[in-house]
């Protein structure tokens, strides 16, 4: 008899420390969401930021075309260099914007906040109106001046 009691502790206390990894494994797993969750919102960050990062290149390289290239192409290829590379620097500000505020499905409550759209909206915003300016100033602009 005794040695069905003996049994039947031993049994409870395996259930015991069973009931607890199973709750450790199950808060690991959810810690693991949440850092996978947190690496998403760091992943789009960085792909915002690419965006931007080649938007402000082709605007340098749509504003410097036009310095660099007169007098050794003819002036309405320097003017559509430009053209092309600041509306590709404006087609980036926009996609920047796009990706990092629709990003399909939402990651699992993050422990970071994301970066507001509002913030990023118009930031992308008035560059995309420097990428105008610059193509007003490009198509108005003398040549070699």
């Amino acid at each position: 008899m005794t040695e069905l009691k003996d049994s039947a502790e031993q049994t409870k206390q395996a259930a015991q420390h069973t009931a607890a990894a199973a709750q450790v494994t199950k808060d690991s797993a959810d810690r693991r969401t949440e850092l996978a969750a947190d690496r998403t919102v760091f992943a789009a960050e960085r792909t915002y930021a690419a965006w931007v990062r080649t938007g402000l290149v082709a605007l340098a390289s749509g504003i410097g075309a036009k310095k660099l290239l007169d007098g050794v192409v003819p002036g309405w290829m320097i003017i559509g260099f430009g053209t092309v590379l600041i509306l590709f620097s404006a087609f980036c500000f926009v996609a920047g914007v796009w990706r990092q505020v629709f990003v399909g499905a939402p990651p699992p409550d993050p422990d970071v906040h994301r970066l507001p759209p509002a913030v990023l909206i118009a930031v992308n915003s008035f560059l995309a109106l420097v990428a105008l300016a610059a193509i007003a100033g490009i198509w108005l602009g003398k040549a070699g001046s």
